[in-house]
């Protein structure tokens, strides 16, 4: 669990990515409309979703000719449960 948290972890930490995911929250869309809201090249917004895709921080659902994207929100769920049990774990001394 601990490597998939980190390899999203790794995927938001781009601030594009993240700005793609703060959009997706918004609802589900494709990327003619992302495109207009994201100053990159639409070759550029179709590698980040896949990368967002493929760390399953999103899915794709194909509808006739558009694929629509949605944010995997359990994926968002697990980062935040890992990351508050990393802040209220209990500090443990290594022994020498």
């Amino acid at each position: 669990m601990n490597e998939t948290i980190a390899k999203q972890l790794k995927v938001m930490s781009d601030p594009t990515r993240l700005e793609i995911i703060e959009l997706l929250l918004k609802g589900e869309t494709c990327g003619c409309t992302l495109i207009d809201k994201i100053d990159v090249s639409q070759p550029t917004l179709s590698y980040h979703l896949k990368v967002i895709t493929q760390a399953g921080l999103a899915r794709a659902e194909r509808d006739g000719n558009w694929i629509k994207h949605y944010v995997n929100k359990d994926a968002l769920t697990n980062i935040i449960t890992f990351l508050e049990d990393l802040r209220d774990s209990e500090a443990e001394q290594c022994s020498l």
